[in-house]
C-alpha cells in the first residue's frame, strides 16, 4: 500500500505509508517558526526519527526535541516539556509516539500559554480554570495502534506522588493535523502490538455498549471491531518476525484505522473495564492496554445479561454465534496474541485488591457502563480476573 488519502473527522487526517513526509509542507502552510517535538525515549532512538526531525528544520524554522516521556505519563514530564517549550518559544508542537507521548504533548500545548498547575484544568472540576489562551499548532503522529489519542480532545496524566489519573479535556486540545503512517508501527514488538491492539478493541466494545444514544459512534465502533478481528492477530504475528512486508503493512494499517475509530467512538462513553484498567495502572503501574485486556472478559460477562441484544450485534461482527460466544472470542484472541490470562499470571498482588476497588469506584468511566456498578461488583470483577 502506498497511496496517501486525506479525510476529516473532524481532524484533518492524512493516512498511508509515508504520510509523515508531509510534515514540512504542513508546517510551512501553518506558518510556524519554532517547533517542539514531543516523544518518548524509545521512539527518539528509532532510525526514522532523526530524519523526521531534520525534515522539519529549515532556515526559517527552528526545531527542538523533548524526549522526556516514558511509562504512564505524569505531571513532572509535562512540566519538563513546558520548560523546554517555553525556552524554545515554541509556536507548534509535533507529538510523535504512543498514547503517553501524545497525551503529554497535549498537556504541554495547554500549559505553554496558560497559568497555574495542569490539574487546575481537570475535567469536571467545579472551579476549573478556563482554557482561554492560544494553543500552539499541534500535529499528531501516532506510532502505536491503541489509544487513538491523536484524534482525541483529552489528555490523561497522573499525579507523580499519588499516581491518581486526571483527565484534562477541551476541544482545543484536538490536534490540528494527524499524519497516520502505518510504516511507523512496523517496529512495535509483539507484546506491545498485542497490548495496544487490545486497548483499541476495548475502546470499540465499551463505546458500543455505553449508555445513551449515539448511532454514529455505534456504527464506527462496529466497523472498528471488524477491523480488529481481521488484523490484530496478523499484526502480532508479523511483529514476531514474518518478513512479508506488504501483508505486514496491511495489518498495521487496519489496526491504525481501528485505533482511530475507537477514539472517535468513545466520545459516547466507556465503561467498567476502563475503570478497572485505570485502577490497575494507578495502583500497579500496568500498561493501560494490558490492563484492559486482563479485565475485559470478566467485565463483558458482567454486562452480558443487561444488554444481550447489543452483544448479539458484537458477536455477529466478529463471526461469533451469540453473546457468550463473543466473550469467548475475546478470550481466544487474547490467548492467540500471547497476553496473560489473569491478573495472577501477570503478577498483580492479591493484597492490592481493596485499593484497586477504591480507585476503580472513584473513576469516571463506569457511570456510562450499561449495568450499574458498586464496590461489591468491582471486587467480584477483580477476583474473577485474578482467578481466570
Amino acid at each position: 500500500m502506498s497511496d496517501i488519502v486525506g479525510y476529516n473527522f473532524p481532524t484533518p487526517i492524512r493516512f498511508g505509508v509515508g504520510a509523515r513526509r508531509q510534515l514540512p509542507a504542513a508546517l510551512d502552510a501553518a506558518g510556524v517558526a519554532r517547533v517542539l517535538f514531543v516523544t518518548d525515549r524509545g521512539v527518539a532512538a528509532l532510525p526514522w526519527f532523526a530524519p523526521l526531525v531534520e525534515s522539519a528544520r529549515s532556515p526559517s524554522r527552528a526545531v527542538t526535541v523533548f524526549d522526556g516521556v516514558w511509562g504512564n505519563p505524569v505531571v513532572s514530564q509535562v512540566d519538563a516539556g513546558v520548560e523546554a517549550g517555553r525556552a524554545a518559544e515554541a509556536d507548534a508542537i509535533v507529538a510523535v509516539g504512543g498514547g503517553a507521548a501524545l497525551d503529554v504533548a497535549k498537556a504541554i500545548a495547554l500549559m505553554l500559554n496558560h497559568p497555574g498547575h495542569l490539574f487546575d484544568y481537570e475535567d469536571g472540576k467545579p472551579d476549573a480554570r478556563p482554557v482561554d489562551q492560544p494553543i500552539p499548532y499541534l500535529v499528531g503522529i501516532p506510532t502505536t495502534a491503541g489509544t487513538g489519542s491523536e484524534v482525541g480532545r483529552s489528555a490523561v496524566v497522573s499525579d507523580d506522588d499519588t499516581h491518581a489519573k486526571k483527565i484534562i479535556f477541551d476541544p482545543l486540545l484536538l490536534p490540528r493535523l494527524v499524519l497516520a503512517d502505518p510504516e511507523l508501527t512496523l517496529g512495535l514488538p509483539p507484546h506491545l502490538t498485542a497490548a495496544t491492539g487490545m486497548d483499541a478493541l476495548t475502546h470499540l466494545v465499551e463505546a458500543f455498549l455505553a449508555k445513551g444514544k449515539h448511532p454514529m459512534a455505534d456504527g464506527i465502533a462496529l466497523e472498528g471491531l471488524r477491523l480488529v478481528a481481521a488484523h490484530l492477530e496478523d499484526a502480532v504475528r508479523f511483529a514476531g518476525g514474518d518478513d512479508d512486508r506488504d501483508a505486514h503493512l496491511a495489518a498495521r494499517a487496519g489496526m491504525l484505522d481501528a485505533s482511530l475509530m475507537g477514539a472517535v467512538a468513545f466520545q459516547k462513553g466507556l465503561g467498567v473495564t476502563h475503570s478497572c484498567a485505570h485502577a490497575l495502572s494507578t495502583v500497579c503501574d500496568l500498561h493501560h492496554g494490558l490492563a484492559n485486556a486482563l479485565m475485559l472478559p470478566a467485565c463483558m460477562r458482567f454486562n452480558l445479561e443487561t444488554v444481550p441484544e447489543r452483544f448479539e450485534r458484537l458477536a455477529a461482527t466478529v463471526g461469533a454465534e451469540d453473546g457468550p460466544g463473543f466473550v469467548a472470542w475475546i478470550e481466544r484472541l487474547r490467548d492467540a496474541i500471547g497476553l496473560p490470562p489473569s491478573l495472577t499470571a501477570q503478577g498483580v498482588p492479591r493484597d492490592a485488591l481493596e485499593r484497586l476497588v477504591e480507585v476503580a469506584l472513584a473513576d469516571g468511566c463506569h457511570p456510562n457502563n450499561p449495568r450499574a456498578v458498586g464496590a461489591d461488583d468491582l471486587r467480584a470483577l477483580f477476583l474473577e480476573a485474578f482467578d481466570a
